[in-house]
């Protein structure tokens, strides 16, 4: 089994160790980390919201909904997509808490659920814009 990886670098061929030539297990970190496991429960939760989050139409959602509250008329109008399909992907936001709605008359308005996920989404965009 390779203990490398090759990636292209300027036009040339980069080998990348990326494996432990021998076997040292260091002790004290693993006991650390594995104190600081995720439960079966965070896991999953953590695993359903990046997954809704891998979806670009929820993606073009959150967007328009960190810079203004929207309605779902709104939200068609930003989009240029059906109100059924933004209802359904608001629908899937809502389950998973990253989306809220309020309603006034017979209009509903939606926006970001709390700060952690203005903050979640804030730094995925400066992540991919950092390159």
């Amino acid at each position: 089994m390779n203990n490398y990886s090759c990636v292209h670098r300027g036009g040339f061929m980069v080998v990348i160790q990326d494996l432990c030539e021998g076997i040292c297990v260091h002790n004290k970190n693993v006991t650390r980390v594995k104190e600081q496991a995720l439960s079966s429960d965070e896991v999953l939760g953590l695993s359903e919201t990046f997954k809704a989050l891998g979806d670009p139409t929820r993606i073009r959602i959150l967007h328009a909904l960190s810079q203004e509250e929207l309605c779902v008329c709104d939200l068609e109008e930003v989009l240029e997509m059906s109100q059924s399909a933004i209802s359904h992907q608001l629908r899937v936001l809502r389950n998973l808490r990253l989306v809220k709605f309020r309603k006034e008359g017979k209009m509903v308005f939606y926006s970001l659920d709390d700060e952690h996920i203005i903050n979640l989404f804030s730094q995925g965009l400066t992540h991919i814009r950092h390159r």
